[in-house]
């Protein structure tokens, strides 16, 4: 795929807290400051990706609910720039989980969100980020059908990897029915904390999973990722030493060279 364009990457995982949102926010702003135009969308209702890259969303008369249901709306008109350079987002509102129970009686229901990437996004973008809901129901299983690549954190516990052999057999069912080019990219192991014994070993067993890549860089807790959001920007802008950006900036060199 060689730096083609519009590379669309679901960020999933059915378990909550995983850091999902950071991961496509962060990885958002690393791959802007890598000089990528980047696309973030929001696929979530709790909207926190959009509201972390600083988006009202009391402003937000059409979102990714009416995109997904409504014909006339187009991707394109529902994008906004963010406060960060070539980083744009496709904000949503609590809506969102209207339109997924709407969505449950629309034929070709699974496609709505893959009809409407359509090629003036994806020639205007290197990387479209799509940030997948807690859940492995109908807005998850559009990301995926919509995507060249799925990265799935997962916590370095015991109970998150259990979770995960969940997501990879719907995967597995979504690539050989629906999408047979969607490709597990890797996994990330998140709030790792290399100082407890159980964090070391979760990383192995995370390792041991299947045929699966892990991704080399690993996400660690810290305070300043935890500040960026209330910013409404990247930890890449918000403070581009600290460790966590230089984390994310590894990992969006790891994203860039997978293709």
């Amino acid at each position: 795929m060689g730096g083609a364009l519009g590379t669309v990457i679901a960020i999933a995982n059915q378990k909550g807290g995983v850091g999902k949102t950071t991961c496509a926010i962060n990885l958002g702003g690393a791959l802007a400051a890598l000089g990528h135009r980047v696309l973030c969308l929001d696929l979530d209702p709790q909207a926190n990706l959009s509201v972390g890259l600083g988006v009202d969303l009391n402003t937000v008369d059409r979102g990714m609910s009416h995109v997904l249901v409504e014909p006339e709306v187009t991707l394109a008109s529902v994008i906004r720039p963010t406060r960060t350079e070539r980083l744009d987002v496709a904000p949503t509102t609590i809506d969102l989980s209207a339109a997924e129970v709407e969505l449950m009686t629309a034929i070709g229901r699974e496609m709505a969100l893959r009809d409407k990437i359509t090629s003036d996004v994806i020639e205007k973008y290197s990387y479209v980020l799509i940030d997948c809901p807690p859940t492995l129901g109908l807005l998850t299983l559009n990301a995926l059908v919509a995507s060249d690549g799925v990265i799935i954190p997962v916590q370095t516990q015991f109970y998150s990897l259990k979770g995960v052999a969940a997501l990879l057999k719907i995967i597995k069912t979504v690539q050989t029915r629906l999408n047979t080019r969607l490709r597990v990219l890797g996994l990330l192991p998140t709030f790792y904390d290399s100082r407890t014994i159980l964090g070391r070993d979760m990383l192995d067993s995370l390792k041991d999973l299947g045929d699966h890549q892990v991704f080399r860089t690993v996400i660690r807790q810290s305070v300043k990722m935890g500040e960026a959001p209330t910013a409404g920007v990247p930890i890449t802008s918000y403070d581009a030493r600290s460790d966590a950006a230089k984390s994310f900036m590894d990992l969006a060199k790891e994203v860039a060279g997978a293709h």
